[in-house]
């Protein structure tokens, strides 16, 4: 029996013929094998990703030549590409690969997992391996953040985290303040209090929010006297997408005081920043606080599972979920605490330490930071600054205009807002192309480039990476531009 949609209702969709009630079998689609995949040439790999994924990200990976690039494998600080070139990663996936690349430990875990079929959802049944990884936290987390929520992404975990502290802040007090230039996630609760408009679009977000300026005490302390329904402040320690922006010690600490002081929950957002990246486990422990609630994703999954956490002190939490009646409020989703992904976490925090890895990203991010304000030295009317803590670590160039010689300035000046981020995408793409390096940049600062190599990075990686953006740099900008516009040729 074939049914058939009524041509008047349909308007301009296209007719389909409905399968049959009982068909013998169903046709398998055109579908791609796993070797087929990974057999794909970068030519159809543009093609399948113009026509299903994302056109409108392709001109800009065009822009940079990245997209002449297909990796066939990786290992440690190495991607290589289809022509065996090792590319340094010092962008590190925004954090994501503190172990490097495919780490050996990391990948036996796994495979013994596998090998034993050990069970990987069950949902109905309390998990061994949540469990220990949610211990495994909180023993890394310093005074009493100890009640644990595992998600699979940075914005579930932060989702989770605002969500709880506005409950324990309770109906009297709903009001959330965050930063300028923040970013906390794309899902639509934490959109409030993501400050892009690039990423809040035309979408409605919640209106229960309060921006202030990033770092500036004063602004908090007037709004907390001045409006008793705010019970919740998330703040980044220290700010990825504003382009690796910190605050002094002393706004920490002034900042704890203060949400004690006016009952305000403090949720620090270590998604980015946190898990060793600054050189402690948390960046917010270099200030010697300790936030209400916090998250982490990232480099939690290892490099090779997707684990984000929300982590929140005892009292808080038991506030907000703590009863039989509001425990399933918010309770673990479906892949929050698969089996194989907390084993790779599991694994992954105790490489983390076994290896030194925290100590390595204090000792050798210093060490990159060093370089760094040399080369700042060296060429200061093209570098404007550089910041950062361990393996976060943003270097800022001059606007344009201010890096041309003097006779062409004035004429290019009025173009610089125009131009924001056009020299970073420059030595980005030259890095790459002549040098064999990849670095990231920053949502709201354009003119940043984000360094955030895996905490395995050694002092003679450092080395290649400042000596091949030395060579570039010694070009003169001129020359720069020049180059870069003919690797658009015949694009």
């Amino acid at each position: 029996m074939t049914v058939m949609a009524k041509p008047e209702q349909t308007g301009a969709r296209t007719l389909v013929e409905a399968p049959a009630l009982s068909p013998t079998s169903i046709a398998k689609p055109d579908l791609i094998s796993v070797e087929q995949a990974k057999a794909l040439d970068v030519a159809r790999i543009t093609d399948l990703f113009k026509a299903h994924l994302n056109p409108g990200q392709l001109h800009f990976m065009k822009l940079l030549g990245f997209h002449k690039v297909k990796i066939e494998r990786a290992e440690g600080m190495f991607y290589i590409d289809q022509n065996g070139r090792n590319i340094l990663d010092f962008f590190g996936g925004f954090g994501s690969l503190a172990f490097g690349h495919n780490h050996p430990r990391i990948l036996e875990a796994r495979k013994k997992f596998q090998e034993e079929k050990r069970q990987e959802i069950a949902i109905a049944f309390m998990s061994q391996y949540a469990a220990a990884l949610a211990h495994n936290i909180a023993k890394c987390s310093p005074g009493d953040l100890d009640m644990v929520f595992l998600g699979s992404s940075g914005s579930e975990a932060m989702e989770a985290a605002v969500k709880l502290a506005e409950r324990a802040a309770g109906p009297k007090r709903p009001k959330i303040v965050y930063a300028e230039n923040s970013f906390h996630g794309k899902t639509k609760g934490v959109l409030a209090i993501t400050d892009g408009q690039l990423y809040r679009a035309d979408f409605k977000v919640a209106d229960n929010v309060v921006r202030v300026p990033f770092a500036d005490i004063d602004a908090v302390e007037r709004l907390f006297e001045s409006d008793p329904e705010i019970g919740v402040i998330v703040l980044e320690t220290i700010q990825g997408g504003g382009g690796i922006i910190q605050a002094e010690a002393q706004y920490w600490q002034k900042l704890r005081a203060l949400c004690d002081q006016h009952g305000v929950l403090w949720v620090a957002d270590e998604v980015q920043c946190g898990y060793g990246r600054s050189g402690r486990f948390y960046a917010f422990e270099h200030y010697g606080v300790v936030p209400d609630v916090t998250a982490l994703a990232k480099s939690l999954g290892a490099g090779k599972a997707a684990v984000g956490a929300m982590i929140a002190r005892r009292d808080v939490y038991m506030k907000a979920y703590g009863t039989p009646k509001t425990a399933m409020i918010h309770a673990m989703a479906t892949f929050g605490g698969m089996g194989e992904a907390c084993v790779t976490a599991i694994e992954g925090i105790n490489v983390l330490y076994d290896e030194g890895l925290i100590d390595n990203a204090a000792s050798t991010g210093e060490y990159l930071l060093q370089r760094l304000q040399a080369l700042k030295e060296k060429y200061p009317k093209i570098i404007k600054d550089v910041r950062g803590k361990g393996f976060m670590i943003g270097l800022e160039f001059h606007d344009f205009s201010q890096t041309l010689p003097m006779v062409l300035r004035p004429i290019v000046s009025v173009l610089d807002d125009k131009l924001k981020g056009s020299l970073s995408g420059f030595v980005g793409s030259l890095l790459l192309r002549d040098y064999d390096v990849l670095v990231a940049f920053t949502e709201y600062n354009r003119n940043v480039i984000r360094l955030e190599p895996p905490l395995i990075c050694r002092p003679e990686h450092v080395d290649r990476f400042v000596d091949a953006f030395d060579s570039l740099l010694s070009r003169g900008i001129v020359a720069i531009v020049k180059d870069f516009v003919k690797s658009q040729v015949g694009k």
